[in-house]
C-alpha cells in the first residue's frame, strides 16, 4: 500500500478469530512505522459488522446500545417462542436452520416461500417471530452482524458510498473459510472498482458445517475477471517429506487453483504409523514415543501436540499424561464467559446500556436474591407481553398495579428504578467506576463467598470476577477517550462469541485439541491419533461417500507438523458398550509409501532403541519422584 500512496486509515483488513487479528496487528506493527500503520483497521469480519451497525443502527431503525445474544441466548429465546406456539420442533435443529438461512442471506418470508417441507415452513414462521423479538429487546444475534450490513448496504445508496469511501482497499485472510454471507458484505465493500486482496487455501476449507464455501475463492475469478493470482507455495513450516504427504494425499480431491507445497528446511525423517490394541494402548504408546523423544531429544512439552477427530478422543490421553505428571493443555474446554459469575455480571451490564434486553432482566433480576419469585416474574411477563413493552419499562406502568400489589410490586419497582439509576450514571460516568460500584452495591462479592461451602470454589469465583474488572480497565484503556459502557459490553459479547477455543493458551504444555481447533496452528512434533476408517475419514462421510472434506482435515493436520509427525490407529474400539474392529484409515493408504515407517511392517525395535525408551521412562520416573 506504501507503493500506491494509499492512507492506512483507508485500508481494513479481516479474519475469522481475535486471535488471528492480533497476530496481523503485530506484524504489521513490526514492518511499519507507527505513523504510517496509523489508522488501518485489523479485525474479524463480525467485529467489522459490530462497527458498521454502531455507526449505521438508526436506518435499521434500532437504537444505540443494543444488545448482541449469543447462542445461549438465541436457543433461549427460540425454545419460548416454539413452547408458545405449541409445535414439535427441536430447539437446536431450529436455531442451526435459522443461521444457516441467515448466512444464506435468507430473511424470514424467503425462506418461508422457498421452504421444501412442514419442519421447513414452521421453522420459518419461528424464524419472523425470533426476528421481531430480537428487534423488540433491540438486539441482534450472531449472525446479524454480517445479514444486517449486508442488507442495509444492499438497499441503502448512501451509507453504501459511505463505507467504500471509507474502506478503499480490503484484504481478507483464509478466503475458504468465508460464507454467502460474508461474501457479499466482501462485494459490497470493495465495489465495482474491486481494490481488495484475498488469501486462501480452497484445501484447507474444513467448516462447510457450518457455512462455508470453499466455492467462494472460484467465485472470485468469476465475479472479478481481472484478477491476479499469486501462488504462495513455498512452506516455511514443515520439512520436505511432511510437504510430499500432503501434496499426495490431497491431490486426490478436485481443486479451484492448482498447486504444491515446497520447502527449503530439509527432507526430514519419515512418518511413522503406530499400530495399537485399543485406545488405552494408543495413549500408552503415543505418550511412550513422547517420552522417548523428549529424553533422546531435550524436548520441551509445549512442542508436542497430540491432534484427534472429535474431543471425545482426548480422555485416555489426559488420563496417561497425568499419570506419568506431564503437562498439558486441553483446547476447548470451558470459556471465561460460560462461568455463571461472569455471565451474571455480562448481563447487568448489558441491561444497563440496553433497557429492552429481557434476557437480561430475568437473569439478574433475583442474582442476589430480592425475594422477586417466579409468580411474580409470571405476571410482569404477561403484562407486558399483552402491552408490547419491555420487562423493565413494565415495571413502572400503572397497569401493573392490577397484577401484582404489595410487597410483590414493590420489590418489582425498587429494582427497576435502580437499574434505570445505574443506566442513566452509565452515559455519563466512568464505566470501569461504575461497575466497581455496581458490585459494591448489590453486595456481589459477599453473595458469591455464602453462596457455597466451599471456600476453594467461592475463591475461584471472586478471582474471576478480579479478572473481569482488569479485563474491562484493560479494554477501557486500549479503547482510549471517552470509552462508552456500550463499547466494553459488544466487546465482551464477541470475545465471549469468538475466543472460546483458547488456542493460545498452554504454555509450556503437550496440546491436546481437535483437527479443527489447530487450524492455522503449528507445532515441532505432531501425533495425529485415530486415524481409521470410521473416524477420520469420519463414518457419516463414509456412508454419503463423500470425503473431499475429511481429507481437507487431514491435509490441515498433516500440514501442522513441522519437524516430525507420527499416525495411529486403534485394531479396535467400544461402540455403544460394544468392542468393533476397526481398519486404519484409507487416507493412509494414499500416503507415498517409501515416506512411510510403519512399525508393524518393518521388523522387530531395534535393541539400542528398546534401551534409550527403557532409560526415558526412568528418567521421567526420576523426576515425578523429586
Amino acid at each position: 500500500m506504501l507503493k500506491l500512496g494509499m492512507n492506512a486509515a483507508h485500508i481494513t483488513a479481516v479474519t475469522f478469530t481475535n486471535k488471528a487479528a492480533r497476530e496481523m496487528r503485530e506484524r504489521v506493527s513490526s514492518l511499519l512505522p507507527r505513523d504510517q500503520s496509523k489508522g488501518l483497521s485489523v479485525s474479524t469480519f463480525h467485529t467489522l459488522g459490530l462497527n458498521i451497525l454502531r455507526r449505521e443502527h438508526k436506518h435499521l431503525g434500532f437504537k444505540a446500545g443494543f444488545s448482541i445474544f449469543d447462542s445461549q441466548d438465541s436457543g433461549h429465546l427460540i425454545n419460548e417462542l416454539i413452547t408458545k406456539a405449541r409445535i414439535g420442533l427441536d430447539p437446536d435443529k431450529a436455531r442451526w436452520r435459522i443461521s444457516e438461512w441467515k448466512n444464506d442471506l435468507l430473511l424470514p418470508a424467503a425462506a418461508l416461500t422457498t421452504a421444501e417441507n412442514d419442519i421447513d415452513s414452521a421453522v420459518a414462521r419461528i424464524y419472523e417471530e425470533y426476528q421481531r423479538h430480537l428487534k423488540a429487546y433491540n438486539a441482534f444475534d450472531f449472525d446479524d452482524l454480517i445479514l444486517a450490513p449486508v442488507t442495509l448496504l444492499a438497499t441503502d445508496a448512501d451509507v453504501r458510498e459511505r463505507w467504500q469511501e471509507r474502506i478503499r482497499h480490503l484484504l481478507v485472510d483464509e478466503y475458504q473459510d468465508t460464507n454467502g454471507a460474508q461474501y457479499e458484505l466482501v462485494k459490497l465493500l470493495v465495489g465495482r472498482l474491486g481494490m481488495f486482496t484475498a488469501v486462501g487455501d480452497d484445501d484447507q476449507s474444513i467448516y462447510t458445517w457450518r457455512g462455508a464455501r470453499p466455492e467462494n475463492l472460484q467465485r472470485l475469478q468469476e465475479d472479478y475477471p481481472r484478477l491476479k493470482v499469486v501462488k504462495l507455495e513455498q512452506n516455511y513450516r514443515s520439512t520436505g517429506c511432511i510437504l510430499k504427504c500432503a501434496n499426495q494425499l490431497i491431490a486426490n480431491n478436485p481443486h479451484a487453483f492448482e498447486k504444491k507445497l515446497w520447502s527449503e528446511l530439509g527432507y526430514g525423517t519419515a512418518l511413522r504409523v503406530l499400530p495399537c490394541r485399543d485406545p488405552e494402548h494408543e495413549a500408552e504408546r503415543v505418550v511412550s514415543e513422547l517420552l522417548h523423544h523428549k529424553f533422546t531429544h531435550s524436548s520441551r512439552d509445549g512442542d508436542f501436540a497430540i491432534l484427534y477427530r472429535g474431543n471425545h478422543q482426548s480422555r485416555p490421553f489426559e488420563k496417561i499424561l497425568r499419570e506419568h505428571r506431564i503437562p498439558y493443555h486441553l483446547s476447548g474446554g470451558m470459556s471465561f464467559f460460560d462461568y455463571a459469575e461472569i455471565k451474571d455480571l455480562v448481563a447487568y451490564l448489558r441491561l444497563l446500556v440496553n433497557e429492552d434486553d429481557d434476557r437480561a432482566f430475568l437473569r439478574v433480576v433475583n442474582t442476589p436474591r430480592r425475594e422477586i419469585g417466579p409468580g411474580t416474574l409470571e405476571k410482569l411477563a404477561a403484562y407486558t407481553g399483552e402491552r408490547g413493552i419491555s420487562l423493565l419499562a413494565g415495571c413502572f406502568e400503572l397497569g401493573l398495579t392490577q397484577q401484582l400489589s404489595g410487597r410483590a410490586l414493590s420489590r418489582v419497582q425498587e429494582f427497576g428504578t435502580w437499574v434505570v439509576d445505574f443506566a442513566d450514571r452509565a452515559k455519563r460516568g466512568n464505566p470501569v467506576a461504575l461497575f466497581k460500584e455496581l458490585l459494591n452495591d448489590i453486595g456481589y462479592m459477599q453473595w458469591l463467598e455464602n453462596s457455597t461451602r466451599d471456600p476453594d470454589e467461592a475463591a475461584r469465583r471472586i478471582q474471576n470476577v478480579d479478572d473481569l474488572v482488569s479485563w474491562l480497565e484493560q479494554m477501557a484503556e486500549q479503547i482510549g477517550g471517552d470509552v462508552a459502557l456500550s463499547d466494553l459490553v459488544n466487546r465482551m459479547s464477541l470475545m465471549d462469541i469468538l475466543d472460546r477455543d483458547k488456542d493460545e493458551a498452554g504454555g509450556n504444555s503437550v496440546h491436546l485439541m481437535t483437527l479443527h481447533a489447530a487450524k492455522g496452528l503449528e507445532f515441532p512434533h505432531v501425533f495425529l491419533v485415530g486415524v481409521e476408517d470410521g473416524i477420520l475419514p469420519h463414518r457419516s462421510s463414509l456412508e454419503a461417500e463423500n470425503l473431499d472434506e475429511e481429507r481437507r482435515l487431514a491435509y490441515v493436520g498433516i500440514t501442522r507438523a513441522q519437524k516430525t509427525l507420527s499416525f495411529s490407529y486403534c485394531n479396535r474400539r467400544k461402540r455403544a458398550r460394544e468392542w468393533e474392529s476397526c481398519e486404519p484409515s484409507r487416507f493412509l493408504n494414499e500416503l507415498p509409501l517409501d515416506d512411510l515407517h510403519w512399525e508393524n511392517r518393518s521388523g522387530p525395535t531395534d535393541p539400542e532403541e528398546r534401551q534409550s525408551r527403557g532409560r526415558a521412562h526412568l528418567a521421567n520416573l526420576r523426576g515425578m519422584l523429586s
